[in-house]
């Protein structure tokens, strides 16, 4: 690119990014993240395209740039710059939205981006996509399952089965479907870069996409930022750069896996063979360095907390600021105490992790919290509970009918069923080194959860144990108070701003073995991961 087209090309991009931001203004944060639309800065941009131009080398000397979430055209802008107008022989861009489909169209035309107005999953599906690129760089839609309707889902996993083989997870994110369908349009041997949220690294719905990374392509490089770097937005802290071929892997094939600074230089970095990797659940243990804080058990035969006890998501009341009181607010309202149960405050108000039990099964904390949890029809409460009745009827003005899952309860405002528990876990939380980034509870109260905690009910030898010595109860609780924050971290998984997350089949997993050398009376209760997973 001689000087004066790259000035005119810098022009461009200066333009681009106050477009960029203009119409992100037009959009709610909460309007963007249902649609997915994170914009990549440019930077970064350029430095995927320059790391995708060291693996290509001189293998293709005419590049079909492709981007199936084209914006407004940061990747298209950072692949001119990189590769030069000359190399590229062609280049597309599909976007959903217009007024981003129109931004890309008046910006790079006159480069020769086509750009397509559309859906990719349905352009890829009717044929109508342009001729197969060879080089694809894009930071797809960041849709979170829940986010899509249930009729698209079974329309997507059918259509990526159609083309790829491949059974798709409900849970996953709509960036999964772009890779798969990008990549079955994708010539081979094309290269490919994604910048996608690093949370398939570490979850079940990840697997499918994780199979086909080491088995169906050649993945070269994965490059995850540390989500502690604050030199990224709210969009990247938790994401990762996907360099991969489209072609089978060669025996004894290496991955290269980096982990923060940027793709050109890294903090840390590793090679990793395929055959490993497959047998990876948690690939954010990669690679490994004085940074990475992420431990998992690897012998399938040491004993898991998942042998000891069953755990459980607390319960989601479809609004905690409707059905979740003040005992005091709950009682001068008159409601029903038969219709009221003890619940925990959100952990950040829990200022104690030993809760002791007041003479009614309350816990003796500051702020003792109830939750409505009613089995009669609505007829009946109108008749026999009055106050309850004149309290539930608020809901409707307050848009609480319109939640989902209180749409699909019946009655509307009876709740879970949870018992209480002795231990609990909390769900999200931070922490560093071997410092533990969620709170284990000890429990001697009736007070349940919500989902902001897990539960972990003593099940098998350990529960007839308890039962027999309740002053044991206090031990277990320090047991689960020696589990290493590496421990935790290592069976989570990681978000924006080193904020750690833990489901219950991932707390499950995390280790015993201090169970067993205090009490080897409960071995016969240690399974084969495969069986107590399965």
């Amino acid at each position: 690119m001689n000087r004066t087209t790259a000035l005119q090309h810098d022009s461009v991009e200066t333009r681009r990014q106050a477009i960029q931001a203009d119409i992100d203004t037009r959009k709610s944060a909460a309007e963007r993240n249902r649609l997915g639309q994170f914009a990549t800065p440019n930077a970064l941009a350029v430095d995927i395209a320059r790391y995708v131009e060291l693996v290509i080398g001189q293998t293709k000397a005419r590049i079909r740039f492709a981007d199936p979430s084209i914006g407004s055209g940061s990747f298209f802008s950072a692949a001119l710059a990189v590769f030069g107008s000359k190399r590229i022989e062609s280049a597309v861009g599909i976007e959903l939205d217009p007024a981003f489909a129109d931004a890309a169209h008046n910006l790079w035309a006159n480069a020769g981006l086509e750009v397509v107005l559309g859906d990719f999953t349905r352009v890829v599906a009717n044929g109508s996509c342009p001729l197969s690129p060879n080089v694809i760089l894009a930071n797809p839609p960041y849709v979170r399952h829940h986010h899509m309707g249930r009729e698209d889902k079974k329309r997507l996993q059918r259509l990526v089965v159609k083309m790829t083989g491949v059974n798709v997870n409900g849970l996953a994110g709509l960036y999964v479907y772009f890779i798969l369908l990008a990549t079955a349009w994708m010539e081979d041997d094309g290269i490919a870069a994604w910048l996608i949220p690093s949370e398939f690294m570490d979850v079940n719905y990840g697997a499918a996409l994780k199979a086909f990374l080491t088995d169906r392509v050649t993945l070269i490089r994965a490059h995850r930022f540390d989500p502690d770097d604050i030199q990224f937005g709210d969009a990247l802290v938790s994401s990762v750069v996907l360099v991969l071929r489209k072609a089978p892997p060669i025996a004894a094939h290496l991955v290269e896996f980096t982990f923060g600074g940027t793709l050109d230089k890294p903090h840390a970095s590793d090679l990793v063979p395929s055959e490993k990797l497959r047998e990876s659940r948690k690939w954010t243990v990669y690679p490994s360095h004085a940074k990475n804080d992420r431990h998992t058990l690897g012998d399938s035969h040491s004993p898991r907390l998942g042998d000891f006890f069953r755990v459980q998501r607390g319960i989601a009341t479809g609004c905690n600021k409707f059905f979740v009181l003040d005992r005091a607010d709950a009682k001068k309202r008159n409601l029903p105490s038969k219709y009221l149960r003890p619940i925990l405050p959100s952990p950040r108000h829990l200022k104690t992790t030993i809760i002791d039990d007041g003479a009614d099964g309350y816990p003796l904390i500051d702020r003792q919290l109830c939750v409505i949890d009613c089995d009669l029809p609505e007829p009946m409460v109108e008749a026999m509970h009055p106050a309850l009745w004149e309290y539930l009827q608020t809901a409707r003005s307050l848009g609480i009918m319109d939640g989902y899952l209180i749409s699909k309860r019946r009655p509307w405002y009876k709740q879970e069923q949870r018992e209480p528990t002795l231990f609990l876990c909390t769900y999200m939380g931070r922490g560093s080194d071997d410092k533990q980034p969620f709170r284990f509870i000890w429990n001697r109260s009736k007070a349940i959860g919500t989902n902001l905690y897990l539960m972990l009910y003593p099940q098998n030898s350990l529960a007839a144990m308890l039962r027999r010595h309740p002053d044991r109860a206090e031990t277990v609780y320090a047991l689960l108070g020696q589990v290493t924050g590496y421990e935790l971290r290592g069976e989570g998984r990681v978000y924006g701003g080193g904020l750690n997350k833990i489901e219950p089949s991932e707390l499950a997993r995390v280790s015993a073995a201090s169970f067993l050398e205090l009490w080897p009376e409960l071995k016969t209760d240690v399974q084969p991961q495969g069986k107590l997973f399965a």
